[in-house]
């Protein structure tokens, strides 16, 4: 099993999860977080840390069309990200917002 960052956290990035994590797993989108599968031990310690629930287990349906967008990101272009960071300014606004991945960008964030 693995933990996987879903759309919830697209146009919020909080970065609690970041901070808690043993494996610095947690790469970083112009937009939202993603975790490496292959680096993640299935600690779960960054489940509870997340403010809006956006890490779910990759037994979870809602982490089925998610798991490949998080491998994907986290083995390519977006760099590491091992320390707490303000959300995104527009963080509340969207944070209840369901269906996000309209929003997705696949730009790079800036990493540590």
């Amino acid at each position: 099993m693995t933990y996987v960052v879903t759309d919830v956290c697209i146009k919020c990035k909080y970065t609690d999860c970041v901070e808690v994590c043993p494996v610095d797993c947690f790469y970083e989108g112009e937009n939202m977080l993603v975790i490496n599968p292959d680096e993640c031990i299935d600690c779960g310690v960054c489940v509870p840390e997340c403010p809006i629930d956006a890490i779910v287990a990759d037994i979870d349906e809602r982490a089925e069309k998610f798991l490949e967008l998080n491998r994907e990101y986290s083995t390519g272009p977006w760099p590491v990200l091992t320390r707490k960071k303000p959300a995104l300014p527009e963080a509340e606004e969207y944070k209840d917002m369901p269906d996000k991945l309209q929003y997705f960008s696949p730009e790079p964030g800036e990493g540590d």
